[in-house]
C-alpha cells in the first residue's frame, strides 16, 4: 500500500519506483501511485509517455515500466 499511517496519525506517500510520466489505461483507475510493474501494465502490456505523448520518451528509448526508472536520462520522480 503506498500510504502507511504513522503513530501520530498521518500518512506518509510511499515514493514510486517508475517515472511520473509513464501512462497506461490502467493508471487512470488507479488512486495511488504505481509501486509494481503490474500496477501499470494490463493484459495489452502498451504504456506511453506522458510528456511526448508517444511509446518513446524524450530521450528517443522505449517507455516500458522497466526502463521508466530512475538513472534514465528524462526521468522525473513522483515527489
Amino acid at each position: 500500500m503506498p500510504t502507511e499511517p504513522t503513530p501520530e496519525g498521518r500518512f506518509e506517500l510511499a515514493a514510486s519506483p517508475f517515472c511520473r510520466h509513464i501512462q497506461s489505461k490502467k493508471l487512470f483507475f488507479r488512486s495511488s501511485p504505481p509501486e509494481h510493474e503490474e500496477d501499470i501494465l494490463d493484459a495489452s502490456r502498451h504504456c506511453w509517455c506522458r510528456r511526448t505523448q508517444q511509446v518513446l520518451g524524450p530521450d528517443g528509448e522505449v517507455v516500458a515500466p522497466d526502463d521508466c526508472r530512475a538513472g534514465r536520462e528524462c526521468f522525473q520522480g513522483l515527489l
